[in-house]
C-alpha cells in the first residue's frame, strides 16, 4: 500500500516513537523510509542566500539522521536520509513530493496549550499543507526528572 515513507525527525526522545511505528509499518508493506530532518536555526534558514557553511548543530542533526539510517539500512530496510533546512512544515510537505512518498508518518508532542495556538505545531501544518496522507502518532512524553528530597 505506501512505497515510501517519510519519517521527519527532530533530534529527540520523540522519535523513537515514529521509528518503531514505522518498522513495523514498512516491513509489512515493503516500504522504502525517508528520513528527513529540518534544520531551523538562523544559520541554517539562511545557509542559501548567504552562502553560509553548516553549522555545528546542521553537523550534529547530520550525524544522528545518518546514524538511524544506517541503523534501519542493518535492519533490512530501503532507508535515505535527507538533511532540510528552513520552515519545517513547508520542507517536510516539498520532500514529499519530491521524494514521491505516499505516506508521512510523524511523532506527535501532543497538546501545548497557548504555544500550539500561538506558533501552531509542526504536525498540524503539515496535515493542513500536505495533499500527501499524514500519519500522528502521539509520543510519550519523557520522564520528568526526579526531585532529590
Amino acid at each position: 500500500m505506501y512505497k515510501r515513507i517519510l519519517v521527519p525527525l527532530e533530534n529527540s526522545s520523540y522519535d523513537k516513537v515514529i521509528i518503531d511505528h514505522i518498522q513495523q509499518l514498512a516491513r509489512e508493506n515493503g516500504s522504502a523510509i525517508v528520513l528527513i530532518h529540518v534544520a531551523d536555526g538562523w544559520a541554517a534558514r539562511n545557509i542559501g542566500q548567504l552562502a553560509l557553511r553548516e553549522s555545528e548543530e546542521m553537523q550534529v542533526d547530520r550525524e544522528y539522521i545518518e546514524t538511524i539510517e544506517n541503523a534501519l539500512d542493518s535492519a533490512g530496510f530501503d532507508a535515505d536520509a535527507i538533511l532540510a533546512s528552513g520552515d519545517p512544515a513547508d520542507e517536510i510537505v516539498e520532500a514529499a513530493e519530491r521524494e514521491k512518498c505516499d505516506l508521512i508518518a510523524m511523532a506527535t508532542h501532543g497538546h501545548r496549550f497557548i504555544g500550539d495556538v500561538i506558533r501552531g505545531s509542526v504536525a498540524n501544518a503539515v496535515r493542513h499543507k500536505s495533499l500527501v496522507p499524514v500519519l500522528m502518532v502521539r509520543g510519550n512524553p519523557p520522564p520528568k526528572e526526579q526531585k532529590h528530597k
